[in-house]
């Protein structure tokens, strides 16, 4: 290093605040933001605890995104020290962040010390390739992206709503969808079900929707379900899955769904589209309400009409099965506000999207109980939906 680099590094040094690596151990566990301002290929070699990865070379553009909140405690680290204090200038000088550190020594001086350092589970070079603008992205990066191989995800249909949110979940690289479906391609289906096509109609829908994500992505896991989802099969179909999307079409499927869900703490994104009109909503098992909160019991019939009976703009799917795989992918990554206690009404052809809040029953029959009060032999009972539903029509 030249003189003059070393003295613009002394002054900087000097203008800025460091911390010793003893203390950014001891503070880890504090809700402290610290950041691995080297390149993405040497935090892929190992990185403290927790950090997130912020190169310095895109410090002004990113860092909003992985602290968000400029009074938040920000601790800066690189290979030796160097690298974090200039970018501690940069935060505090020109981007207004409040309280920003640099840690002493960097990585090298924190390994010497014997402190632990993860080692990410290494992408493959394909697969670095594939998922380039996820590593890009604060929020997601290396181990956000390794959250979406490992992901289980179950659709429930892979009609209007299941095509694309399996084709963009699939592209976004959750590791295993689940597909349960017993229909086949129909000609009247291609109208909206982007996931199959003409030469397969007849073919089973479980069984186009495979062959259209593994040619879109072989990182992915298909297990098929050919089947319907009734009483004596949806606990053992959807154990084990950390996200349910739903796209059936009748309510006693849904109260069924919603009923199985909340005992087994799975969330559900779900939707529902008719004529120009589409709603979303995520029922998080006791962290919002649950199905039965928004509807405790099924509208009448004619109120409630099918896309069978009343038809659907073809690209409404489309639109609402979007919002549906980015909602589990926050899910999955615990990023953002999913739309927990939230409905979202989609007119298409006002182009407006409302938005109303819901709130937990404290009287629901299903999502009020103690989870720990159920017992094994409650789990899988469950109520004749059908009687249920015709009794509310």
């Amino acid at each position: 290093m030249s003189p003059s680099g070393a003295e613009l590094l002394r002054r900087i040094k000097s203008q800025i605040d460091e911390v010793d690596p003893s203390e950014v151990h001891e503070l880890i566990d504090e809700g402290v933001s610290i950041i691995d301002v080297r390149g993405s290929e040497e935090f892929a070699t190992g990185h403290l605890p927790g950090a997130k990865s912020v190169p310095r070379g895109h410090l002004e553009s990113r860092i909003e995104g992985a602290v968000p909140d400029r009074s938040t405690q920000v601790i800066l680290y690189c290979a030796s020290g160097n690298r974090s204090a200039y970018a501690a200038r940069t935060l505090q000088d020109d981007l207004g962040y409040e309280h920003v550190r640099s840690m002493t020594g960097g990585v090298a001086l924190w390994k010497d010390r014997g402190y632990e350092v993860e080692i990410p589970r290494a992408l493959s070079a394909e697969q670095r390739d594939r998922y380039s603008r996820h590593l890009l992205i604060p929020e997601i990066g290396a181990d956000g992206q390794q959250k979406l191989l490992d992901a289980k995800v179950l659709l429930l249909g892979a009609g209007g709503l299941g095509s694309p949110t399996a084709l963009y979940l699939a592209a976004a690289g959750v590791g295993t969808l689940g597909i349960v479906d017993d229909d086949v391609v129909d000609l009247s289906n291609l109208q909206r079900q982007v996931i199959h096509n003409t030469e397969r109609v007849g073919v089973p829908k479980v069984d186009s929707a495979e062959e259209s994500i593994r040619a879109l992505n072989p990182d992915v896991n298909v297990v098929k379900y050919r089947t319907r989802i009734d009483a004596s099969n949806i606990m053992e179909i959807i154990e084990g899955y950390d996200v349910i999307v739903d796209g059936v079409d009748n309510f006693p499927t849904r109260y069924l769904l919603n009923d199985a869900s909340v005992r087994l703490k799975i969330p559900v994104v779900s939707a529902s589209i008719l004529g120009f009109d589409g709603q979303l909503s995520v029922f998080k098992p006791y962290d919002g309400p649950c199905y039965r909160c928004l509807f405790r019991e099924p509208p009448p019939a004619e109120l409630a009409p099918s896309c069978g009976a009343n038809g659907v703009l073809g690209v409404l799917p489309g639109t609402m099965g979007l919002l549906q795989a980015t909602e589990v992918v926050k899910l999955v990554l615990g990023i953002g506000d999913p739309a927990i206690g939230r409905l979202l009404l989609y007119d298409a052809l006002g182009a407006t999207l409302t938005e109303v809040k819901v709130h937990r029953d404290p009287d629901c029959p299903i999502c009020s109980r103690d989870p720990d009060q159920i017992t094994d032999e409650e789990l899988g009972v469950f109520p004749d939906y059908e009687a249920f539903c015709a009794a509310a029509g």
